[in-house]
Order: C-alpha cells, then sequence, then structure tokens
C-alpha cells in the first residue's frame, strides 16, 4: 500500500472499524463538501451572470482600439455594399 502523507484521511468501505460518531462526522463533512461543489456549480452556470460577463466583455472590446478599429471596418465595410448596390440598380 502507497505511504500516506501523516494527517491524511483516506476513505475504505470496509477494513477499519469507525464509531458511529466517525461515520457521522465523515456523512457530515461528505454533505458539506457536496453542497459547496453545488453551490459553485449552479454560481458557475448561471444564465443571467454568464450574460452580464459576456455583454461586459463585448463592451470593453468595442472600446479598446482594436475594437473601434472592427466597428470601423464593418461600417466601411456596410456603405461599400450599400453603394454597390445602389450603383448596380441605377445602371439596370
Amino acid at each position: 500500500m502507497p505511504e500516506q502523507a501523516p494527517g491524511a484521511r483516506v476513505w475504505q468501505a470496509v477494513g477499519v472499524p469507525r464509531s458511529p460518531e466517525q461515520i457521522q462526522q465523515e456523512i457530515d463533512a461528505a454533505r458539506e463538501s457536496l453542497g459547496a461543489t453545488l453551490d459553485e456549480l449552479a454560481f458557475r452556470t448561471n444564465p443571467k451572470r454568464l450574460s452580464n460577463e459576456a455583454k461586459a466583455k463585448v463592451q470593453e472590446f468595442l472600446a479598446s482600439p482594436p475594437g473601434k478599429a472592427l466597428i470601423a471596418a464593418v461600417g466601411l465595410l456596410a456603405a461599400f455594399v450599400i453603394t454597390r448596390r445602389i450603383v448596380r440598380a441605377v445602371r439596370d
């Protein structure tokens, strides 16, 4: 059996006699750990929070120099496409 760090606790289903109090403590610790894990998962997957974070990241990017350049490029492309369609419509 591999050596364990001093004070490390290893869960074992059989082979180690435990008192009812120890078993209850282990159950309580597992319940608390599971509750904390579920709370963390609920926080991480909250759609409202994820939406707000994504919105803030997009706004931050669009306020940066590369974001402003992207907005200008999209505007220029849209103006080009619209002008080209108008010119083609007038020629036909």
